[in-house]
């Protein structure tokens, strides 16, 4: 350690807690230590930070600003703190600690080392992000906000930039200059650029580094490389299209998915993807007002293609992870690595902090992209035009993912419109009837999801609900960390019962009934029934204090490749409380290695989780 307990004493006497020192007494409460270590870890370019253990504030701060107060058991305080770095945070945090004497009393100082780029930001698991994690702003621990995502992000956000060591302008692809040529003269004829050489081009483009104007930049080779360049180089550069029968990955586990691997130019990758996709979408209808006549409507060339640049556009490429565009019967998913450094409540709303501004800047150039963030209300805006649903987002910050769905059934078709005619009553809007259908179809609602139907804000959405539900046509239910809404009689069908896509019952009250006719968890021996013998003695086998956390996630993966099963479920069968079993969930959601039942509303009350496929060929 760079200080001795001595030296920091001597500072916090001189000039008190500062950025990089801290004093806890063996008496203060674990979350505060904790904090700090926290805000230590996080801090950009601090450095880190040094907790001296054993030290309080003097009783004259005029004459001695700390006294120590001794530690009596410094292996019990050790152990205990280095288990909770290990554990409370969504990643390890690993301290340095030493024993050491002041005033013949015992005292710890503990190094806390700032975490690498890739670490951060690192934050209370229970608590989730950014509420649970802490910066060190002068001598306090300050809890993050959403303003403070682009703060750990500072040092990628220039990642575009840096040098592709062994590249070079050999590894260019011409027909790649020629489209941008092509897409900027359509923008500006008389653009200057467009005069200049292909090298002289992708060096005012930044995309060359600008000591050795010969080698490439990651910009560079992601717009301009070849696609052998990008093998090369970048070998997880690539889009995946699959194309998956039914609405989930475990249809049938003897269907094989159909697989389409996409390398090259950004520019070309756009197009490609977009023709891929288009060529295998079914087309929609709906009914114009005031005629019978069905029109032919499919999803919007223009929302799809939007959503693919985004992908590409905000992506991280520090993550080697290929792009997927998963086509399902009921919807379209598209995810990249790298979620939204913009905070989910403002997805759609005016202003843009993309991850890679040069890369975006070229991609605005040629049309391609919006840097003024109104890709998100584009996408909405033509969705909604075409009389599809809007899009959903899904930005995962634990899992460094971002992911916009394309609901591909038509909301509005006659048969809808039919139905909704019986509610023209009560003067709904737009939003408003999308959402008695997806109440209908889904079997609940709530302010998040209402949000992107309506592209409004949050008190927007909680107005709308709240007519909605003072008309009689939604009843609120309290669930977790927020409301959520679910039909009421007015909205079941003449047969008494609204039945959702999956043919499970919605019953008078609204609430989804689940296979065994009741919203009640089951017990343990009827829920071990129905399962095979191999897995009922691993269950039965099953440890209280179980050590190893594999065999928890492995039967979790083999239930969840059964059946869909609530967490309720899950937290009877392995005889674990339901906020550890979260954690494990939260570990394999992340992975891709179980998935939502319900991905168009995460908090639905009756979500469950099904064991996902693998994801490849």
């Amino acid at each position: 350690m760079e200080y001795t307990a001595q030296e920091l004493y001597d500072l916090l006497n001189d000039s008190d807690e500062c950025r990089f020192i801290e004093a806890k007494t063996a008496s203060d409460k674990s979350r505060s230590i904790l904090e700090t270590v926290c805000a230590f870890a996080n801090e950009p370019n601090a450095g880190g930070g040094y907790l001296l253990l054993g030290v309080a504030p003097g009783n004259h701060p005029d004459i001695q600003k700390y006294m120590v107060t001794d530690i009596e058991n410094t292996d019990k305080m050790q152990l205990d703190l280095s288990s909770q770095c290990n554990t409370i945070f969504n990643k390890p945090v690993r301290v340095e600690m030493q024993v050491e004497k002041l005033e013949d009393k015992n005292v710890i100082v503990v190094f806390v080392p700032e975490l690498s780029h890739k670490e951060k930001p690192v934050y209370f698991v229970k608590d989730g992000f950014p509420k649970g994690a802490f910066r060190r702003i002068g001598s306090s621990d300050v809890v993050c906000t959403d303003t403070d995502i682009p703060v750990f992000y500072s040092d990628e956000r220039s990642y575009e930039k840096s040098v592709v060591k062994g590249s070079s302008l050999e590894d260019r692809d011409e027909k790649a200059i020629e489209m941008y040529r092509r897409l900027r003269a359509r923008i500006n004829p008389a653009a200057e650029e467009l005069s200049y050489s292909d090298e002289e081009l992708m060096e005012a483009l930044s995309c060359v580094n600008p000591k050795n104007k010969e080698e490439l930049n990651l910009t560079g080779l992601l717009l301009f490389g070849s696609s052998k360049a990008q093998r090369k180089f970048l070998p997880m550069f690539r889009a995946d299209y699959i194309r998956v029968p039914g609405n989930s990955w475990i249809e049938s586990a003897d269907v094989r998915f159909r697989t389409i691997d996409m390398r090259g130019s950004i520019f070309s990758l756009v197009y490609r993807l977009v023709d891929a996709v288009n060529a295998d979408l079914p087309k929609g209808f709906m009914l114009p007002e005031g005629t019978l006549q069905a029109e032919s409507v499919g999803l919007p060339i223009a929302a799809l293609r939007e959503a693919i640049v985004n992908s590409l556009m905000h992506g991280s490429f520090r993550e080697q992870r290929p792009i997927q565009i998963r086509r399902f019967d009921n919807r379209i998913e598209i995810e990249n690595a790298g979620y939204s450094l913009k905070p989910a409540d403002e997805l759609g709303q005016p202003g843009s902090i993309p991850r890679n501004p040069a890369l975006a800047q070229i991609l605005h150039d040629t049309n391609l992209a919006e840097t003024k963030g109104s890709g998100i209300r584009a996408m909405r805006r033509l969705m909604k035009t075409a009389h599809l649903a809007p899009p959903t987002f899904e930005s995962n910050r634990s899992g460094n993912s971002f992911t916009t769905i394309l609901l591909l059934h038509n909301f509005l078709n006659p048969e809808d419109l039919k139905w909704l005619t019986r509610f023209n009553a009560f003067s709904l809007n737009d939003a408003q009837r999308m959402a008695l259908i997806f109440v209908r179809e889904l079997g609940a609602i709530d302010n998040t999801t209402y949000r992107q139907f309506g592209d409004c804000d949050t008190l927007h959405a909680s107005a709308d609900l709240r007519k909605l539900k003072d008309h009689g046509l939604l009843e609120g239910k309290k669930g977790g960390r927020s409301t959520y809404y679910v039909a009421t009689s007015m909205l079941l069908n003449p047969y008494g019962e609204a039945v959702n896509p999956h043919g499970e019952a919605v019953n008078p009250y609204g609430e989804a009934v689940n296979p065994y006719g009741d919203r009640t968890a089951r017990t343990y021996e009827s829920l071990l029934a129905e399962l095979p013998e191999e897995i009922k003695e691993q269950l039965r086998g099953l440890k209280k204090r179980e050590k190893d956390p594999s065999i928890i996630f492995n039967l979790i993966e083999q239930l969840c490749n059964i059946r869909a099963y609530r967490l309720v479920d899950l937290s009877i069968l392995l005889k674990r409380k339901q906020d550890t079993l979260a954690e494990y969930l939260k570990v394999l959601l992340d992975k891709k290695i179980v998935g939502y039942r319900f991905p168009e509303m995460i908090r639905h009350p009756e979500q469950a989780y099904l064991t996902v496929k693998e994801k490849t060929k």
